[in-house]
């Protein structure tokens, strides 16, 4: 009976990660996707280099900062030599990267690489939520280049990421990003930006990315209104991000829950 379940000798079978599969064939597959795009987005909205093609997805945003240059895989790794080689092609030896894997890796230290950790992919379906600002804050889309360099700001202080000082206005957010599929908020409290969050949505969800808050407005509720707006942006589609173990608790918190740990490696700075 076992053998009749068995495809006609020779048929292809989808692994999942084929690059002509349909995007919405699983959440995983949406989750990675969206990922993949937000640093060629990015990338592309700065004026910078980038690449997409059908193992993995990055852009050369910057030459500073752990955090500046995401570098997303798209199919499990099974050639770290060849995957390596061509983004080495992208992003010089002196420019640091994230290596995200949706799928556990061979040892990359004898690349060159560090393991950074197994943070959780979360996702919230969609719902309802609360889009209630903190007391005192008021959440505004960013829709001009001073907004930008105003959310630039607050992310790199709020991250923090002292790294990239001295900050010019572009360095991670080109005016050119603001369309329809990536949006930039801030709260603002005492008619200042304390809080930022980006949304991009691709594949048929979004992403929130790029959130921080100010140290000193932190606790009072900024940081989640901001969070909020990206997370409900697309009342119809699910959000997903990438959370530490020290976040993960505020996402869960609005509803997110962890899917499945990553695997991030970073090439260092040079």
């Amino acid at each position: 009976m076992s053998a009749s379940i068995l495809p006609p000798e020779g048929e292809r079978l989808t692994a999942g990660w084929e690059p002509e599969l349909p995007s919405g064939d699983t959440l995983l597959r949406q989750a990675v996707l969206v990922h993949a795009s937000w640093p060629v987005t990015v990338a592309r909205a700065a004026g910078r280099p980038w690449r997409s093609g059908t193992t993995w997805a990055g852009g050369w945003i910057g030459d500073r900062g752990a955090l500046t240059n995401p570098v997303v895989l798209t199919q499990p790794l099974t050639d770290p030599e060849r995957t390596l080689a061509e983004v080495a092609d992208l992003l010089p030896i002196h420019v640091p990267y994230l290596l995200i894997s949706a799928w556990p890796t061979p040892d990359l230290r004898p690349h060159g690489l560090g393991l950074v950790g197994h943070p959780p992919l979360m996702v919230r379906f969609p719902g309802p939520g609360s889009q209630r600002s903190a007391s005192g804050a008021e959440v505004r889309e960013v829709h001009d280049a001073d907004g930008l360099a105003l959310a630039e700001r607050v992310l790199v202080e709020g991250y923090p990421m002292p790294e990239l000082e001295p900050l010019r206005p572009g360095d991670l957010l080109g005016p050119a990003i603001l369309q329809a599929d990536t949006r930039v908020w801030l709260a603002w409290q005492d008619g200042k930006p304390v809080a930022v969050a980006a949304a991009h949505r691709h594949g048929g969800v979004t992403l929130v990315e790029f959130v921080a808050t100010l140290p000193a407005a932190r606790g009072r509720g900024a940081g989640a209104a901001v969070t909020w707006a990206a997370t409900l942006s697309d009342p119809a589609a699910a959000a997903v991000l990438i959370a530490s173990d020290d976040g993960r608790p505020v996402y869960e918190r609005m509803g997110y829950v962890a899917l499945q740990r990553w695997t991030v490696w970073l090439r260092p700075e040079r």
